[in-house]
């Protein structure tokens, strides 16, 4: 009888988390092997529900404790079907002063889940394409950061707005 009802509340525990993610549209990540060069780009095809709700769209990004920073500087760009692109240079906190890294997670492995546009609309229907490329530079230096470590894993994501 107990095992019984010890398998029952595990079901139950991961139902109640599968199920708090209603909000989620689109959600995927791709690894990042061994370090991320300035020139690779991270790319996400999608095709949006429709074409009059807005959305919210997110960065995700994991990081171990290779990294060395305490941000992160991006360019991400929204490719319409039409040919339209939008581009943003974006720099996202990584870390706190102490240098104790941001972001969930209980291993060396921390994920962050990144703001990147509140209430976007897809406003033309098809296909399209968010690209992400890390855009970081040493602290006083001109050119970029040519291979970054410790980024193993970047996301893109889009959820329905909250409700509540």
């Amino acid at each position: 009888m107990r095992k019984s009802s010890a398998i029952l509340f595990l079901l139950s525990i991961l139902f109640v988390l599968t199920s708090c993610d209603s909000n989620q549209v689109f959600d995927a990540y791709k690894s990042v092997p061994g370090t991320w060069n300035k020139e690779d780009v991270v790319a996400f095809n999608f095709t949006p529900p429709d074409t009059t709700n807005t959305y919210n769209l997110f960065v995700n990004v994991r990081n171990n404790n290779a990294y060395k920073y305490n941000n992160l500087f991006l360019i991400v760009g929204v490719e319409f079907p039409h040919g339209k692109t939008l581009t943003d240079t974006l720099e996202y906190k990584m870390a706190l002063p102490n240098g104790a890294f941001l972001g969930e997670g209980f291993s060396s492995i921390k994920e962050n889940k990144l703001w990147y546009k509140e209430g976007f609309l897809f406003n033309e229907s098809g296909n399209y394409t968010v690209r992400i490329q890390q855009a970081m530079r040493a602290s006083g230096k001109v050119n970029g950061v040519k291979n970054l470590e410790g980024i193993t894993d970047v996301g893109f994501r889009i959820e329905k707005p909250s409700t509540h």
